[in-house]
């Protein structure tokens, strides 16, 4: 399938079955669509099966938006079903949110693929920081800013989500706790945000993708009919059965965790993510 041995293939399909595992059961604790554990994990194995470098990031970014769909809905209905999550929040962030996303996917059509990982290395590395040392006296306000200044909020998580491949959890908990609000109904919010991200972004990375196929036809990964633009088939495929059945139980473990240690379990995660990339940069 991809020119590799029936061994080699089999080690993928295991690991991308474990992957989205994983990435559902944070995607529940984190109340994020799991883009920022699918995307590093999907830049290895892409780049074990062969994918250039040029290419290799966007179609990462496209491929976890299209896993982050079922993930974030299933996260978000098992968040919703406690109680935790400011719809009021989400239907200001609604209409913003999805226009970031279109213009993010318009950027990703031309973007250079460093674009990706800095964007990555700063957000992760700014929310990390923000989790695991800062403190109460770290405040914007302690009240959500009015209508104008979330619009724009959500524009940017928007843009900013669309490009990094992920659900908007990272950017859109660090907003809310920086204006008080409790860790575990930002967490609650944020996976909301992932259907609102997940849905267009895939759409805008087929369409980002789609020309880029023909330049590289001896790439198999990028083609049809395992992949559509920037978005890989059979990734998708293999995350979603294990993404989505994990995504509630991380939920439900998410209230089990006092404030606390769910923010430092995020900023190590997060900081991980970080210094991951960095690595990447540098290289």
């Amino acid at each position: 399938m991809f020119g590799i041995s029936l061994f080699d293939l089999s080690w993928l399909i295991v690991a991308l079955l474990g992957a989205g595992a994983v990435t559902g059961l944070l995607a529940g604790v984190f109340g994020v669509g799991g883009g920022a554990v699918a995307v590093p994990i999907l830049y290895e194995l892409f780049r074990f099966v062969g994918v250039p470098e040029e290419v290799r990031m966007p179609l990462c970014v496209g491929t976890s938006l299209a896993i982050i769909i079922p993930t974030s809905i299933r996260s978000f209905r098992a968040h919703q079903a406690k109680g935790a999550v400011d719809m009021t929040i989400l239907r200001i962030w609604a209409v913003p949110v999805v226009v970031g996303v279109v213009m993010g996917s318009v950027i990703a059509r031309y973007a250079p693929a460093d674009l990706f990982k800095t964007v990555f290395v700063v957000v992760a590395g700014i929310s990390a920081i923000r989790l695991l040392f800062g403190k109460d006296t770290w405040r914007f306000g302690t009240e959500m800013p009015g209508k104008p200044v979330m619009v724009v909020y959500g524009w940017i998580i928007g843009v900013l989500s669309a490009l990094m491949g992920i659900g908007g959890g990272q950017l859109s908990n660090l907003f809310m706790t920086f204006y008080n609000r409790p860790i575990h109904q930002a967490v609650a919010t944020s996976s909301g945000l992932g259907i609102l991200i997940s849905i267009p972004g895939a759409i805008g990375y087929i369409y980002a993708g789609w020309p880029h196929m023909a330049d590289y036809p001896n790439v198999v990964a990028l083609q049809p009919p395992l992949a559509l633009g920037y978005i890989s088939l059979v990734g998708f495929l293999l995350f979603i059965p294990t993404s989505a059945w994990m995504a509630p139980v991380g939920a439900r473990l998410a209230h089990r965790l006092s404030k606390r240690k769910l923010e430092i379990a995020f900023g190590i995660f997060l900081l991980t993510v970080c210094l991951r990339f960095f690595v990447s940069l540098l290289s």
